[in-house]
């Protein structure tokens, strides 16, 4: 069934909880399509009196943030361990190469990765705890998460309820233009953040052949004089 139409079948307060707990969800790091129930939920909004798209868009906000800090939580507490048990168990999403790839990113943004991976579908599911496991201090991840939260959920909801009460008959079919749009900008993302992470681990592999290079050799012990 098409989204929209799904949506128009389930009553206002369920929408507001439903956006809420989607965008949540995968704000704390489950692969969920929180920015298609969202872009969906706003676009009926502009259809229909019932939904208030204020009360939309500060339920998305709530999800956004309180995710992303759960997240935080989670990986904080987990730690490096929690990125090991992952990488075993996920290799082509949390192996060596991922992680060092995180590392670098937070270690040269800082609260700025938090901030703009609200805004790119694989980074929004992975910001939050990988925030908590490299140790960011959480004032700042909190001012990065707040205002993320705010512009990404906040903006989509304004523009996409504006939009749709301007153009109406021609965004009957918009969720699934969303949908179409957010599949092929993730696999440009998944095929940039490939060939980083592969010129990173190439990186990495050369670094440590050369400090194993540029290591003293041990020096023998019991040599006779």
């Amino acid at each position: 069934m098409h989204i929209q139409e799904w949506l128009e079948t389930i009553p206002p307060i369920s929408v507001y909880l439903l956006v809420g707990l989607v965008i949540g969800l995968e704000s704390l790091g489950i692969p969920l399509p929180g920015e298609i129930i969202l872009v969906s939920s706003a676009l009926l909004a502009s259809q229909h009196g019932e939904i208030d798209p204020v009360v939309l868009g500060l339920c998305a906000i709530a999800g956004a943030i309180i995710g992303d800090s759960i997240g935080y939580a989670i990986g904080r507490r987990g730690g490096k361990p929690l990125l090991e048990k992952l990488g075993r168990r996920f290799p082509k999403h949390f192996g060596p190469e991922h992680v060092a790839l995180a590392e670098r990113s937070f270690d040269k943004w800082g609260m700025w990765a938090v901030f703009f991976g609200r805004f790119v579908a694989l980074l929004r599911i992975f910001a939050g705890p990988l925030a908590g496991v490299l140790r960011m201090p959480y004032w700042r991840f909190l001012v990065a998460n707040i205002l993320g939260g705010i512009l990404w959920a906040g903006g989509t909801t304004a523009v996409i309820y504006s939009v749709g009460i301007v153009a109406e008959p021609w965004l009957k079919r918009f969720s699934w233009l969303a949908l179409a749009l957010a599949v092929a900008g993730g696999l440009v993302v998944t095929l940039v953040i490939r060939s980083r992470m592969k010129k990173a681990a190439a990186r990495i592999r050369e670094d440590t052949a050369r400090d194993a290079d540029q290591a003293p050799a041990p020096v023998a012990a019991g040599v006779a004089d």
